[in-house]
């Protein structure tokens, strides 16, 4: 693996984590996406991260070494021009993700490999579109990558095992922990898990059986969790479910009011999540986080 220019397309919550984490490990990284609107948002989130990652390695000084180096594009020929890996993490639509790849398969040099960060899409969805089905593949991270240190790893029939590695020694290279998916699945290991539960919670919402804070708290208690769904819906950020759900109502009718409750709700009100000091819950701290939010209801 000879990978030390790497390129982050899409700049949200998770696109964020990836550039920041791998610029702390020491690789040059550009930062790209699609307008200075949500670069100059990008930056707030990397200058937040830059106070978490001293805090939590203990190393403040690293943390602004790995801030101040970060490059930031809105073209994308520029924010490619070198990278040896492209890490795509836009919007979990699947006509945005075959227009990027068509698009970036014409600048990025042919040396270069793609890797998707698509939370549930498949890499042979978007194969044709990267003009290099070889070279590309899925790397998938979990929120909160500095502590939640996982990257699963996916290609598709297509894949050149070669690239699979290299991803692997790569993740590795980034304090990730690789875990190597032996065929494609929708949703990777963690996904294929974590979705339905958290598809069951905004069910219970949307029928309005609970609230989220009364979902959670039941959630919390019951298993020992830490968080219930609604507290991880607010890490993942509002995007993503809205996003997932909108595809689904192409073919299942009840998606589309779980999307229409999220973007009247949470979206059109500003609550997008831990990223902008609100979701479900209020942040910096979040009632789930009082003592007493579980001693009583």
């Amino acid at each position: 693996m000879h990978f030390k220019n790497v390129t982050i397309a899409g700049s949200g919550v998770l696109g964020s984590q990836i550039a920041f984490q791998t610029a702390f490990f020491g690789f040059n990284v550009c930062v790209y996406d699609i307008n200075s609107e949500a670069i100059e948002a990008a930056k707030g989130r990397m200058a937040t991260l830059k106070t978490t990652y001293g805090e939590f390695f203990n190393d403040t000084s690293r943390a602004e070494e790995a801030f101040s180096s970060l490059n930031f594009f809105t073209d994308l020929a520029e924010a490619t021009k070198e990278a040896d890996i492209v890490v795509e993490a836009v919007p979990e639509r699947i006509e945005i993700k075959q227009s990027f790849y068509e698009n970036l398969g014409k600048v990025a040099p042919e040396k270069t490999v793609f890797a998707s960060n698509s939370s549930t899409l498949l890499p042979s969805q978007f194969a044709a579109y990267t003009g290099r089905s070889e070279k590309f593949l899925a790397l998938h991270f979990a929120n909160s990558i500095w502590q939640n240190n996982t990257a699963e790893i996916m290609g598709h029939p297509g894949t050149d095992a070669k690239y699979v590695e290299q991803v692997a020694e790569f993740a590795r290279s980034i304090g990730m922990i690789p875990f190597m998916l032996k065929k494609e699945q929708p949703g990777y290991i963690l996904n294929t898990l974590l979705v339905p539960f958290l598809s069951a919670a905004m069910e219970l919402w949307v029928k309005d059986i609970a609230d989220p804070q009364t979902i959670d708290k039941n959630w919390m208690i019951s298993t020992g969790s830490p968080r219930g769904p609604f507290a991880i819906y607010d890490i993942v950020g509002m995007e993503t479910p809205y996003n997932l759900n909108l595809m689904r109502a192409e073919h299942d009718p009840a998606a589309k009011f779980v999307a229409d409750k999220i973007k009247r709700e949470m979206i059109d009100q500003g609550k997008m999540g831990i990223s902008t000091g609100e979701g479900f819950y209020k942040y910096p701290n979040p009632a789930y986080m009082d003592p007493s939010f579980l001693k009583s209801n």
